[in-house]
């Protein structure tokens, strides 16, 4: 037994509207739920419940047993002083609110039916699945109630992901530019650097990035050699050296740690080397002062790819990694690239400055990502796998929310697709 089956038998009504009695044996009639509560304080907000024949007006708190309210101390607290209703599996002792007044406790067990337990133990507890709780029934969930669901946890998403923006925009003092450019960063980073190249970005002042940019032999420089990629001593190179020399006057100048830790290379296609990486993001800022304003005006994918329709520097046509010839060839950002920066950067970055302005552009951020393809991962290949096809990143991004942060935890009470489910079968 969990919480959430008393919020699911709370919100969707499953009690008897007649015959709720208190644990004192006096008669309740439920008149109004109330608002769902995912912060701090009782469980519904503004609930109406008749209790002995008078209308209560406030908030109800839910427990597995009467005893969690002292548990988790709301004897103290103010924010329980107004709970009008204690709603409970198991009522083990008497609650009273922190002015000493006893609150009136709803032992539910007794009024659940038999028929509603056994489909959530079916769902939660007892199921055993090979991917998720729902995967034999995933696939009959109405469509309209699915493509809303996923819609939310995009928005969602980009919510989580505005956690890291707001540190960031705090940290750099509401620089815009400054915000995009470490996101940048971390994006070009990939997987294998992108944790190094985040945190390297967030040691660099942008003012500095401002002040060589239109140097762009400097900006090389300075990137090269700021996220760990000029620190080999026996590279014989001219250009290397000439790079490293003028890193050295940089740091100087700009009193930075001259001996960054390194760039990593295993596991990567030569394509998504740190280097051609760090060298794309500099052809992307040279000469350029409002590239976070540029980015902000555009709302369609062929937009956003012109701008990011870069190359690598030339050296880099026929190198990977410094003073080692390749095989020619121009080192452009590719479409999945160019996605992944479009889905993890600018989306994000868009949804948070529009907050920012107080602006609400949901729907402009739904229509630009439902043009990108899906992503291909494992976790999009099991959801295909059970029948519920992936037509976009919009539903890649969501199913991947969905997964880790309802899938995962058994949060099915708390997801759209499960609460349809129970409501269906009992």
């Amino acid at each position: 037994m969990r919480e959430d089956l008393l919020y699911f038998i709370w919100r969707h009504n499953k009690l008897p509207k007649i015959g709720l009695r208190t644990s004192s044996g006096t008669d309740v009639a439920i008149k109004a739920t109330g608002i769902r509560n995912h912060l701090a304080g009782p469980d519904f907000f503004d609930a109406r419940v008749e209790i002995d024949g008078q209308l209560w007006a406030g908030n109800v708190e839910m427990h597995l047993k009467s005893s969690d309210w002292y548990v988790h101390h709301h004897e103290s607290d103010d924010n329980y002083s107004n709970v009008i209703l204690h709603v409970v599996w198991e009522d083990d002792i008497a609650v009273f609110r922190k002015d000493g007044s006893q609150i009136p406790t709803l032992e539910v067990r007794h009024y659940v039916s038999n028929l509603l337990l056994d489909g959530y133990r079916d769902l939660v507890e007892n199921a055993k699945p090979t991917f998720i709780n729902c995967e034999k029934d995933l696939k009959t969930v109405d469509a309209f109630l699915v493509e809303n669901w996923l819609h939310r946890l995009y928005i969602e998403r980009l919510e989580h992901k505005s956690q890291l923006i707001a540190e960031l925009l705090e940290a750099s003092k509401n620089d815009w530019e400054a915000v995009l450019f470490t996101l940048l960063a971390k994006g070009f980073g990939s997987t294998v650097n992108g944790t190094h190249f985040l945190e390297r970005a967030q040691r660099l002042d942008f003012s500095v990035i401002r002040k060589v940019s239109n140097e762009p032999f400097q900006l090389e420089a300075l990137l090269f050699g700021h996220f760990g990629l000029l620190g080999e001593a026996d590279c014989s190179d001219t250009y290397y050296l000439q790079l490293q020399k003028e890193f050295r006057y940089l740091a100087h100048k700009f009193d930075l740690d001259e001996h960054p830790p390194k760039a990593a290379f295993f596991g990567l296609r030569p394509p998504n080397f740190p280097t051609i990486r760090v060298s794309q993001l500099v052809q992307l800022y040279s000469g350029r002062h409002n590239l976070f304003s540029e980015l902000m005006a555009l709302e369609t994918k062929e937009d956003v790819y012109s701008v990011l329709q870069i190359t690598a520097g030339d050296y880099w046509e026929d190198h990977y990694t410094f003073g080692k010839l390749s095989k020619k060839r121009t080192k452009r950002l590719s479409k999945g690239f160019m996605d992944l920066i479009i889905i993890n950067t600018l989306l994000p970055l868009k949804f948070c400055y529009a907050k920012y302005t107080g602006q609400d552009i949901n729907e402009v951020l739904i229509a630009l990502i439902s043009q990108l393809d899906a992503e291909d991962n494992s976790i999009i290949k099991n959801y295909g796998r059970i029948g519920s096809k992936t037509e976009n990143a919009l539903e890649s991004q969501a199913k991947l929310q969905l997964y880790s942060n309802y899938c995962t935890k058994n949060k099915c009470m708390q997801c759209a697709i499960g609460t349809q489910l129970l409501n269906r079968n009992t």
